[in-house]
């Protein structure tokens, strides 16, 4: 599943989630590096 993470107050990453830690953090991955960071909230709209 395509998810976006946080990774600063600016910087956000896009990616194929791999994993999910206890601290609430994500894990994804772009080509060959991995990212962890907090999820960004969807948004929705109605």
């Amino acid at each position: 599943m395509l998810r976006t993470i946080s990774l600063g107050s600016c910087v956000s990453v896009q990616g194929l989630m791999v994993g999910q830690l206890a601290d609430g953090k994500i894990v994804i991955k772009v080509d060959e590096k991995t990212f962890v960071g907090y999820p960004v909230a969807g948004s929705r709209t109605s």
